[in-house]
């Protein structure tokens, strides 16, 4: 096995086990029954967000190298601006607070809770009767991604682990090197504002304070979970702290757009777990 096919697939093994962990503690064995049964009619109901999410990520992982040639040549070099905003404070966040068992958390979270983080939710929120909060979910991922792409191209700038090498340690390298491997097949070291890592998980976390009716025991572990990926960001030298400010703003206005943008009214009729599992919304919705 390649070093990059045993990085995957320890991150897969990792989301894996979190997730069964997760799916029976938080969502119950009783709704993921449920789920299960209907689970073709909920496809169904969400087939154009899934749709839209998969546009962007096919156009994002297509374009990137194009857009990061297109963004060097003409986007707004904004490396010497970031910095003389905030200065040196990831370096002193560096300074005052790495650790070893902090570096290893971080690490860890960065990667892995980061992954766990985003597809909770979809089993999660796919396992609810009524679709409208996975399409949400899933609109506002695909904002995040397609507006983040877009200020990647408008905005052109280095990480400080990039720019204060001498003062800056890119501590997830040193920690786990075989990450590199990963990390260089999904990102560039230019595609730093906004951090995606912190709208994505603030989403997410947002979300779960959202829902905290439907699954009271998610919210205590999302929100931590967001919150110290947020921080990881830093701590571990990838972003500026400007780049997490844009985060979260970028991450509230793509929960607030796609509350705008999925309808709950469009929700087919609750399951009812028949064998002939008919699709397309049989019913007449009502909202959440």
């Amino acid at each position: 096995m390649t070093p990059f096919l045993s990085v995957l697939a320890s991150v897969v093994a990792w989301v894996g086990t979190m997730l069964a962990v997760a799916s029976v503690a938080i969502v119950g064995p009783a709704r993921l029954r449920e789920a299960w049964s209907g689970l073709r009619a909920r496809l169904w109901d969400a087939r154009r967000a899934v749709a839209v999410l998969c546009a962007v990520l096919l156009a994002s992982a297509i374009g990137r190298s194009s857009l990061q040639s297109v963004s060097e040549l003409f986007g707004l070099q904004a490396t010497a601006l970031i910095y003389g905003l905030e200065g040196g404070f990831v370096a002193w966040v560096q300074a005052t607070f790495a650790l070893p068992a902090l570096t290893a958390y971080f690490s860890w979270v960065y990667v892995y809770g980061y992954a766990f983080l985003l597809a909770f939710p979809v089993v999660a929120y796919l396992a609810l009767p009524r679709t409208a909060t996975l399409r949400r979910v899933l609109v506002a991922y695909a904002l995040n991604y397609a507006i983040g792409l877009a200020l990647y191209t408008a905005v052109f700038a280095y990480g400080p682990r990039n720019v204060m090498p001498d003062m800056v340690t890119p501590l997830l390298f040193t920690n786990q090197p075989d990450v590199m491997l990963l990390a260089t097949e999904v990102n560039v070291n230019t595609n730093v504002f906004p951090s995606l890592h912190t709208s994505l998980s603030v989403t997410v976390g947002t979300f779960a304070v959202l829902t905290r009716e439907e699954y009271p025991l998610w919210t205590p572990v999302a929100v931590p979970l967001s919150l110290s990926v947020v921080v990881a960001t830093m701590y571990l030298g990838i972003h500026w702290l400007t780049d997490v400010v844009a985060g979260f703003a970028l991450a509230f206005g793509s929960v607030a757009l796609a509350y705008r943008l999925v309808d709950p009214r469009s929700d087919a009729a609750e399951p009812s777990g028949d064998a002939d599992g008919e699709c397309p919304g049989s019913g007449t919705g009502a909202d959440d």
